[in-house]
């Protein structure tokens, strides 16, 4: 499993002197990649929503129905000064299967695909050798289909959906190695 301890999220005081950048990735359910990338550090905040679809404003009913095109995501604040974006791609990698098309574990539905939503072109072209150089790492026995994109608008997920796991103190109920 690839999640550490998720540290209070209060981190208003932690701020940096640096402008923070942003990431966003989908990896099956946005309950568990949130708490993947929480537990990073020089991650400042994170938050899950929905994007990639053509919907404004979609609920998570709507995204559920696979009518809106959307991706559970989780949007990522983060101080580049103690955290790379390659750094992230890792962790990103890390915690689901990106050979499989539109699902993770019992979670199948076009919302739960593996995708990265490119903030600027040297995301963009991050993601592209860092997915090259996971497919040519012999990790994988099928294809790679993460879907690399630009990014888009987020809409925020509903308030209940955001740290449900630690919230609930759950540590099933989602897809995430």
């Amino acid at each position: 499993m690839c999640c550490a301890s998720v540290p209070d999220l209060d981190k208003s005081s932690a701020i940096p002197d640096t402008a923070p950048s942003r990431a966003t990735f989908a990896a099956g359910c946005f309950w568990g990649i949130q708490e993947v990338f929480s537990g990073v550090p020089g991650v400042i905040a994170t938050r899950v929503g929905y994007t990639g679809g053509h919907w404004s404003h979609p609920t998570y009913d709507e995204v559920c129905s696979d009518a809106t095109g959307h991706a559970e995501a989780v949007e990522i604040q983060y101080d580049p000064a103690l955290v790379s974006y390659q750094d992230l791609l890792t962790h990103f990698w890390a915690c689901h299967d990106p050979t499989l098309l539109n699902r993770q574990g019992p979670d199948i539905g076009s919302q739960y695909r593996s995708a990265i939503f490119c903030h600027d072109e040297a995301q963009s072209q991050a993601a592209r050798a860092s997915m090259a150089e996971q497919q040519a790492s012999g990790r994988y026995r099928r294809p790679l289909v993460t879907e690399i994109v630009p990014a888009g608008p987020f809409w925020e997920a509903e308030a209940y959906h955001q740290h449900y796991l630690r919230r609930t103190g759950k540590t099933k109920g989602c897809s995430f190695r």
